[in-house]
């Protein structure tokens, strides 16, 4: 089996430069979790890279193998598809023209026959398309979902429980419990975000159509929401009474959103985002 080890920023980085290396999909690999990495001291000093060991599945190497066998034995198979031009059976459709001479309505007829040859070529022409559709049932989705979740905390070696269920907008919502949350959550949740990003790759490969997957663990992500709520208040309040504008710790998209949506409504101040990822951060000013 073939296996690589790639280090990138974060787990996610990590796992797609190995993906490209190998050239495989996610489904077709088996993930070692080697170390989860950190940013270090204000995100610049003593931060350690993410390391992850992708292995490539037995049955994804056979289904290469078979590939390109079928490859092999279809090459020979246009020679054969020339032979049946020999027989020349138009010569046969041809034999009704030598009445034609002795009536009229023998010539109406044959025309009425080459006419109605070309409708039935058509029909099945225009039925191939429709296999092609591949549109999944929510519920599948959260079946696929909760396996992978599955299988990924089983090589972290975490025993969680997994539950998935879809909403009413048809998006799949997995809560997982167990003794050992805070491993899963990670640092501000960037263990929690990776594994929703993998597991949303994982449903969505091959399909026509996007689902959204939303991973939480006892609560985390409304207890977060609520936590960055009351901080983005407390710094707009700063801003107001120093007459300054406040710059925010970098944060991930989902954290800057909650800010930006916090305080949205205030009319006093206004908020923005500056810097690259990862030290992206909001920025409160007076209006």
């Amino acid at each position: 089996m073939r296996s690589i080890e790639s280090s990138a920023k974060t787990m996610e980085e990590a796992v797609t430069q190995g993906l490209e290396k190998l050239g495989v999909s996610l489904g077709d690999v088996s993930i070692d979790i080697i170390d989860e990495g950190s940013k270090g001291l204000f995100g610049l000093i003593g931060g350690k890279p993410a390391r992850v060991r992708l292995t490539v599945k037995e049955s994804a190497e056979d289904t290469d193998i078979l590939s390109s066998l079928s490859l092999q034995c279809d090459v020979p198979a246009p020679a054969k598809d020339k032979q049946p031009a020999r027989d020349k059976q138009p010569a046969r459709e041809e034999q009704p023209k030598k009445p034609a001479p002795t009536s009229k309505g023998g010539k109406e007829t044959v025309a009425a026959k080459k006419a109605e040859k070309p409708a039935r070529t058509e029909a099945p022409a225009a039925a191939k398309p429709a296999p092609e559709a591949t549109r999944r049932d929510p519920a599948t989705a959260a079946g696929k979902a909760q396996q992978f979740l599955l299988e990924v905390t089983r090589l972290m070696k975490v025993d969680v429980t997994v539950a998935a269920d879809v909403d009413a907008e048809g998006n799949v919502r997995v809560d997982m419990h167990g003794d050992t949350q805070g491993i899963l959550i990670g640092r501000r949740g960037e263990t929690l975000d990776a594994l929703q990003y993998l597991a949303s790759l994982h449903v969505n490969r091959g399909q026509d159509d996007y689902t959204r997957v939303t991973i939480d663990t006892e609560n985390y992500r409304a207890k977060r929401e609520e936590a960055l709520t009351r901080l983005a208040n407390r710094m707009a309040n700063r801003a107001i009474k120093t007459g300054r504008k406040v710059v925010m710790e970098p944060m991930n998209p989902y954290e800057r959103r909650i800010l930006h949506s916090a305080l949205q409504q205030n009319e006093a101040v206004a908020t923005h985002s500056e810097g690259d990822e990862p030290n992206r951060h909001v920025v409160i000013t007076l209006k």
